[in-house]
């Protein structure tokens, strides 16, 4: 009787242990799906952004919905992976699409300079608002859409 009862026992704790493991399981999945398809945080720092984004960094929110429908238009604040640093995750403004004329100040510290250039097709231009400090397409040049991983909605 006591090793049927202790048996019996060790079954409901293993039952037990079983559900609140798969219940863990599955909100991992959920998150996972959520950050990966949704919207995802991200720390956003550095003086590149500045006046939009804190130097000390600001936790912002990202949808990813709009740039798998190409819903990215110029003026938002994007996510984008680094086409010099493909680990980073730069946040930077969209000032132009395929097939439109960007004009930009070439080196802002030493001169008044401006080039203008064609955004190729399936890229976009981006710049970050502090034009003194910041590493861009005026320095890296049009980036892949592809490379966009989602628009900043929340600060």
């Amino acid at each position: 009787m006591g090793v049927r009862n202790q048996l019996s026992l060790f079954v409901t704790f293993a039952k037990e242990g079983f559900e609140k493991s798969l219940l863990v399981g599955k909100f991992f999945c959920c998150l996972h799906v959520v950050n990966t398809y949704v919207c995802t945080p991200a720390l956003a720092y550095g003086p590149s952004m500045l006046p939009t984004i804190n130097l000390t960094g600001d936790l912002v929110l990202a949808e990813r919905i709009s740039t798998r429908f190409n819903k990215v238009c110029p003026g938002d604040v994007v996510l984008v992976r680094s086409p010099v640093v493909p680990r980073r995750i730069v946040t930077k403004r969209v000032i132009g699409m395929e097939g439109d004329r960007v004009s930009y100040v070439a080196d802002p510290k030493s001169s008044d300079k401006f080039e203008t250039v064609v955004v190729p097709q399936g890229h976009v231009w981006i710049e970050g608002d502090n034009i003194y400090e910041s590493n861009d397409s005026r320095k890296f040049g049009a980036v892949p859409y592809g490379l966009i991983e989602g628009r900043v909605f929340l600060r």
